[in-house]
């Protein structure tokens, strides 16, 4: 409980000691112990919502002094910023999410180019398809290989329209590399199928490097669109917390007022 809080209980109590000690009338009485419990039940509702406001502030300065001390220049452009309504937020999301989705789309189609050129070598059929381990007698195979790969069920899964697709261009590099890794890790160094991984995984490097600056920059692209989000959003948080400081401020010059009726009926009676 608040000081101000207890102090409002206090001088209650005192009112009320006051009243039924000097005031014959039973029902006026009771009728002043109603009020006095009413003021009780307000004062306790704005108790909570100033501890609910306490708080959000005291965990917003936890997390600026966590943050690092670059933000400060950040912190100072905020201010005067408009906040957007959480409504204009949700539209500003959602049209984000589409547009990135989109421009994740052209970086797979990109990439999906690099693939095809890496299926169509010469040397790539060993590789597009699962690892027929039983037909070839490679008891061991599963002992070795903890995540088996394939450029054919890579391509299915970027073609894949039931959402268990890839969701970004880095995980397919991650599963074109295991193909080739894979080989290179199960069959000795000088074998044919060691070679033909080296050299496709080297070819395949040298195509990736060359996308890699526009994912890097897709990458940042999102991580600013998320960060710019987060801001607008802890923003309508303040603004929100803002009014419900101005309204438990209203209401306790209401109680305040209340209080100054009851205290010069006491010195009436």
């Amino acid at each position: 409980m608040t000081f101000t809080v207890f102090l409002f209980h206090l001088h209650f109590k005192n009112q009320m000691e006051t009243v039924t000690m000097s005031t014959p009338d039973i029902a006026e009485v009771d009728q002043f112990r109603c009020r006095v419990d009413e003021i009780f039940q307000k004062v306790d509702k704005l108790e909570k919502k100033v501890n609910e406001v306490e708080q959000f502030y005291l965990n917003a300065n936890k997390k600026k002094k966590s943050s690092s001390k670059g933000n400060s220049i950040r912190e100072e452009q905020d201010k005067g910023r408009h906040v957007p309504s959480i409504k204009k937020q949700q539209q500003d999301a959602s049209q984000r999410e589409s547009a990135a989705a989109k421009r994740m789309q052209e970086l797979m189609r990109q990439f999906g180019t690099i693939l095809r050129q890496i299926s169509q070598h010469k040397w790539a059929w060993p590789f597009m398809q699962p690892v027929d381990v039983k037909g070839l007698g490679l008891h061991d195979y599963y002992k070795v290989i903890e995540k088996p790969m394939d450029l054919g069920t890579i391509k299915n899964q970027m073609e894949a329209k039931d959402g268990t697709g890839y969701k970004n261009v880095r995980a397919i590099c991650a599963d074109v590399r295991l193909v080739f890794d894979n080989a290179m890790k199960y069959n000795e160094e000088g074998s044919d199928v060691h070679l033909m991984a080296k050299t496709l995984l080297e070819k395949f490097e040298e195509k990736w490097q060359l996308l890699v600056p526009k994912v890097t920059e897709e990458e940042k692209r999102r991580e600013e669109e998320e960060a710019e989000a987060q801001l607008n959003m802890q923003l309508v948080r303040e603004a929100s917390h803002a009014k419900k400081v101005q309204a438990i401020s209203n209401e306790l010059y209401e109680v305040d007022t209340h209080l100054e009726q009851l205290r010069e009926t006491v010195v009436q009676k």
